[in-house]
């Protein structure tokens, strides 16, 4: 009997979502105020007079005008490609990371790049937000390309 009413205790806490306080939620490793907009990249990367973020592109190209190619971050190879750009220049210097790949929820690139940026305590480090692909949110809008 006793079983029986742990087994429905159990069902309840699960349902109702309390389990929730037990296990920690799995957040992204960049805030909400760390998503750039691409309209905002497109901007500062046509005006002349602008001071150009340094430009990481972490996906499979380099396809946005002056980003660097470091190649898919899921690779340990282009990880530490990434590693040793950075180690070369200044913690408060603006950093905007862009894979486009696939869509954010998907994507193996962004998260090991972010985290990397994050350990390496860069202040003013942003996410290209391209939550669908650079083609859906950037290339089809006209954006400056390589």
């Amino acid at each position: 009997m006793v079983s029986r009413w742990l087994l429905v205790v159990v069902l309840v806490v699960i349902a109702t979502g309390a389990m929730s306080f037990f296990v920690p939620a799995a957040g992204e490793p960049w805030k909400e105020s760390q998503l750039l907009a691409p309209a905002a990249l497109a901007k500062v990367i046509n005006d002349p007079a602008a001071h150009k973020p340094l430009i990481f592109s972490v996906g499979p190209g380099a396809d946005i005008k002056g980003s660097i190619e470091i190649g898919p971050a899921q690779d340990a190879a282009n990880l530490q490609k990434l590693r040793s750009a950075l180690s070369k220049i200044d913690r408060n210097e603006e950093v905007v990371l862009v894979c486009g790949c696939c869509p954010f929820a998907n994507c193996p690139n962004i998260r090991p790049a972010f985290n990397l940026l994050n350990n390496m305590n860069f202040t003013r480090h942003k996410l290209l937000n391209l939550p669908h692909n650079l083609k859906v949110d950037w290339i089809s809008k006209g954006y400056p390309m390589n």
